[in-house]
Parts: structure tokens; C-alpha cells; sequence
């Protein structure tokens, strides 16, 4: 059986497509991932990176109020999302992220847990093979495989992964390793911010190391975080090396200062990187043109067709600007209707 249309990636670019694709009677076909440890190490495991943060106050229509019961009436009992007792009001990004895929399904949507590993985009129809060794062919795909968290590169850093080190404060911040020690966090983005902000919830105290003097993120963002009692900011600032041992995991970071190239040994019980992403457009190995970054390139203006005709991407995966759920979504849903009419145009029903 030839698909009409191939979807994979399952965050709000994905569903959204999805969405779209399934309205239109294409009968979509959804990848989106596998239940894998090397995918939650790269946190690329389902329903993408809104399913590792905590509340999400800007994706419009949930605004500040008790959403609880309608997801309870919205999903089957087994997928709601745990919320802690001290969870906000308003919609968190697990809930968000389950909500979507069941509008999906609800369409006709057919979801694979599983990674696509390879494609061949050169011969019609697209052929895709998947971590379980089962290979599918498609008339359109759409590539929605958002992008994952960046780390420092240090032989240190990579020895503690999982022992301390981590790129995702909400999936780990609450650990008993972490709880009531300093933590560490690197980068100078929004993400940082919010990282920063939500280990005050478990940490002593919270350093934010930047190389620079101001952070990039947000105003309001940055605001937030250098108010905040429990972070403190270390300005001009590199991670030279995570430090350890066998029994304890991270017990601290040694920093040096970029400007007067002194050293400083922070106690810390954990690291957290945040400091960018990388697109997960491996497994198409170079059939797509990417920019500079990685980055999928769409080819025309408005639109989300890629240098290979048939093929379209959506969310983060072609995104290195706004990454954002919304702009996200958006693209989803452009990419799945740019798919409808081309397989409209090519005579495929």
C-alpha cells in the first residue's frame, strides 16, 4: 500500500498536519518516534520538546483557569498527564502536546511509535524504513522532526550525562539527586530562563553561567530570572569542566571568567544545558537542502515545499527564528494542505 501522506514528527507541527491531512480524507500516516533511552537522552522521544516543559501561558485558547476537567473529559483515562499537587492553572505543555494527538486520531489519523531511520527521496514513490526494520512508501511526506538540545561538548560533561547532567530541567529538575543542592544552568536564552526559573521550585540555589554580559532572551524573560532570589548569574562565564565521582554523580562545576581568565569551583549537584538546538534532519542524510544551521529550507516564500518536490517540512525542523509552538502549528497546517494540492495537481486520490 502506497500512503498519500506521511507525517513524521509528533509535536504541534506534526499534529497540526495531521489534523489537516485527516479532514481532508488523505488518511494520514504518523511517525512519531520511539520509545527509545537514546531518544530520551536527545529528548526526541514523543510528542516532542512542549511535552518536556510545565505550563504553557502563551499557545492561545487556554488561557488562566482550571483546564483539568475538560482534558479528563477530552482523553482516555490512560494518556491525562500527571499533574503534581502544586500544578498551575492553565494548560500544561504534556496536556497540550496528548490533546492534539487525540484530535488527531479522532479525524482518522494512524500514529506508528516508532523512528523513521532512512528515506530515499530519489525514486517515486518515497520509500522510508524505520527503526523496526519496516519499510513504508508515500506519495507526499511532510518532515516535522522539530530539533533537540545542544551540549557543551566536554569529555566531563558527556562522562555525568545521566548522573547529573542533563538538557531538560522539567524531565529531571525533580529528581532526589537535585533536590535542595545548588544547581548549575548554561545559556542566555528564554529556554535558560525557564530552566533557571523552574529549578528554584527543588534548588538551593540556581547559577546561571553566561560568556556574555546580557542574556538574548526576552526581556520579561530575563527579568523574571535575575529578580529571582534563588538564581544567581555568573557573567562572562565558560564551563570548563563538570566535576564528580562514581558514588555522587556531579558534585560541582569549575568556570572560568572570559575576561579575566580567573577560575571559580561552584558545589553544584547538577548541570543543565541550554544552549541551543540542532535539527533532527539526520536520517534524510543531505537529500534535503538544509541552511548553514541544518535547518530545512523551504524554497518559496509563504509556502512549505522543500528542494525535493513532494516533500514538506513543518515546526522547529525548518524553524531556526521563532520556535515557537504556534508558529509551529502554523506550518503544520500549511504543510498539509500544500500536500492536498499537490497530490491534487499530480492526480493522486
Amino acid at each position: 500500500m502506497t500512503e498519500r501522506v506521511v507525517i513524521i514528527g509528533s509535536g504541534p507541527g506534526g499534529w497540526a498536519a495531521a489534523i489537516y491531512a485527516a479532514r481532508a480524507n488523505l488518511e494520514p500516516l504518523v511517525f512519531e518516534g520511539a520509545q527509545t533511552e537514546d531518544n530520551r537522552i536527545k529528548g526526541t522521544l514523543p510528542l516532542g520538546q512542549l511535552s518536556l516543559t510545565t505550563e504553557v501561558e502563551n499557545y492561545p485558547g487556554f488561557p488562566a483557569g482550571d483546564v483539568a476537567p475538560f482534558i479528563k473529559s477530552a482523553l482516555p483515562e490512560h494518556l491525562v498527564p500527571y499533574r503534581g499537587k502544586n500544578s498551575p492553572h492553565g494548560v500544561t505543555g504534556p496536556e497540550l502536546m496528548e490533546l492534539m494527538r487525540q484530535q488527531a486520531k479522532n479525524f482518522g489519523t494512524r500514529v506508528v511509535t516508532d523512528d523513521v531511520v532512512s528515506v530515499d527521496l530519489s525514486t517515486r514513490p518515497f520509500k522510508l524504513t524505520t527503526l523496526e526494520g519496516q519499510t513504508h512508501e508515500t506519495h507526499t511526506l511532510i518532515i516535522a522532526t522539530g530539533a533537540r538540545a545542544n551540549y557543551l561538548g566536554l569529555p566531563s560533561e558527556d562522562a555525568y550525562k545521566n548522573r547529573g547532567v542533563s538538557a531538560c530541567a522539567v524531565c529531571d529538575g525533580a529528581l532526589p539527586r537535585f533536590r535542595n543542592k545548588p544547581l548549575v544552568v548554561v545559556g542566555g536564552g528564554d529556554t535558560a530562563m525557564e530552566e533557571a526559573s523552574y529549578l528554584t521550585k527543588f534548588a538551593s540555589t540556581v547559577y546561571i553561567i553566561h560568556r556574555r554580559g546580557e542574556f538574548r532572551a526576552s526581556k520579561i524573560m530575563a527579568q523574571r530570572a535575575i529578580e529571582n532570589p534563588k538564581i544567581d548569574v555568573k557573567w562572562f562565564s565558560v564551563v570548563e569542566e563538570v566535576l564528580g565521582n562514581d558514588d555522587e554523580g556531579v558534585t560541582g562545576v569549575r568556570i572560568k571568567n572570559t575576561e579575566s581568565g580567573e577560575t571559580e569551583t561552584l558545589e553544584a549537584g547538577g548541570m543543565f544545558c541550554a544552549i541551543g538546538h540542532t535539527p533532527n534532519t539526520d536520517f534524510l542524510k543531505g537529500q534535503v537542502e538544509t541552511n548553514d544551521k541544518g535547518y530545512i529550507v523551504f524554497k518559496e516564500k509563504f509556502r512549505t515545499a522543500t528542494s525535493v518536490d513532494g516533500v514538506f517540512a513543518a515546526g522547529d525542523v525548518a524553524d531556526d527564528y521563532y520556535r515557537q509552538a504556534i508558529t509551529s502549528a502554523g506550518t503544520g497546517c500549511m504543510a498539509a494542505l500544500d500536500a492536498e494540492r499537490w497530490l491534487a495537481a499530480n492526480g493522486v486520490h
